[in-house]
């Protein structure tokens, strides 16, 4: 797999001795990695498909201002996503993506759609299955899952994904224990195919980090929440904005789940399973009601749930509070009601850009850097790399 490549007009560095350096241009520059040629996006970034979050108008805003913006589905019945599809290729011309639930008893027909739309990109939360990928792929869709593991990198990349999404342990939402920067060389090493790194990343340092450990570009959720283009309510925003603290928390769903530590979620680690069983219950009434699923539907998915987990059907019936907790505060406004995922990075967020301000800033800096880097070396980098320990 080739590296990135920096283009555009030169800029002077520094002070050194001997030739002058040439570094990339700070504004308007293009960074081409594997992951912009592979889905022909103009910048290495990726917003997540966050639900009741990623709607159509922050994918388009994502997509024009050159990332990769990923529509979240798994609230939406299959005609909600065909006009959400709709809704944000009127606004945007560019490549954007939809993520799909791979154990979704409608999985084949979300991704039938996804293909007649010509989507760019399907992503997944969880593991789609080998037939699945070859449907999507045979369909010219770029398949991306997203995997917390490196055995599961290795997995789905011979089954012929077209790239990861590794998510590190301070990312938002469902996550687990291992740091981006250990479990990101763990899965570039193993695998063949552009690997995109997410959790705990906001600017143009991370950006050129992720680039150092071999990714191909990076993957943001909270950051891209946080913005004006996104539609969570600015009450939310702001509750997100005067927060600092996140928890780790095995209550809302059965699984870990990094969210905003509130006096709700605080309320959760204490309540009693029977407690939380009966407010489960109630919340997948609600989904139901919301979704147009039937029991029976709910009750086939709840089966591919446990399907090769370690998953009590009381965990099955808690997962039903994640869309309506999460509801709560990013549609309906009430944080005080819901809980809000979020990763580590919320702690060093105090602003609400655009997409674009957001996405040029991010290049710009890691352009600024790459150049600074590059002053290090002014004969080239392997002049100045010593073989001597």
């Amino acid at each position: 797999m080739t590296g990135p490549r920096m283009t555009g007009s030169p800029v002077a560095g520094p002070p050194v001795t001997g030739p002058p350096v040439a570094g990339p241009r700070v504004a308007g520059q293009v960074l081409d990695t594997p992951l912009t040629r592979l889905v022909g996006v103009r910048h290495p970034v990726v917003q997540t498909g966050m639900g009741w979050v990623a709607g159509p108008r922050l994918v388009s805003a994502v997509a024009n201002a050159g990332g990769l913006g990923i529509l979240a589905s798994a609230t939406m019945t299959l005609p909600q996503l065909a006009a959400a599809i709709s809704e944000v290729q009127a606004r945007t011309g560019a490549p954007f993506g939809v993520n799909l639930r791979a154990d979704a008893s409608d999985a084949a027909d979300r991704a039938d759609l996804l293909i007649r739309r010509k989507v760019k990109v399907a992503s997944f939360a969880l593991a789609p299955r080998r037939e699945l990928i070859a449907k999507l792929k045979d369909g010219g869709v770029v398949v991306i899952p997203s995997v917390g593991a490196r055995r599961h990198a290795e997995k789905v990349a011979g089954w012929g994904a077209d790239a990861v999404l590794v998510q590190g342990g301070e990312g938002g939402g469902h996550t687990g224990a291992i740091a981006t920067t250990l479990l990101l060389p763990q899965v570039v090493d193993a695998v063949d195919i552009p690997v995109i790194a997410a959790g705990g990343f906001f600017d143009g340092r991370g950006l050129v980090a992720a680039l150092a450990y071999g990714a191909a570009g990076i993957a943001m959720g909270t950051r891209f929440l946080l913005t004006s283009d996104s539609s969570v309510p600015d009450s939310v925003k702001h509750t997100y904005l005067d927060m600092s603290e996140t928890v780790v928390t095995r209550q809302v769903d059965g699984m870990p789940h990094r969210v905003l530590r509130t006096a709700l979620v605080d309320g959760l680690e204490r309540s009693s399973g029977l407690s939380r069983l009966s407010c489960s219950v109630r919340n997948a009434a609600r989904f139901r009601a919301i979704s147009g699923m039937s029991w029976r539907s709910l009750i086939r998915d709840g089966l591919a749930m446990k399907h090769g987990k370690e998953l009590t059907w009381s965990q099955v019936l808690m997962a039903a509070n994640t869309p309506m907790l999460l509801k709560a505060a990013m549609v309906d406004g009430h944080p005080d009601l819901g809980v809000m995922a979020s990763g580590q990075v919320v702690a060093v967020i105090d602003d609400l850009p655009s997409c674009k301000d957001l996405i040029d800033g991010i290049m710009a800096q890691g352009a600024e850097i790459l150049r600074t880097l590059d002053v290090y070396f002014p004969y080239g980098r392997s002049d100045y790399i010593s073989s001597d320990t």
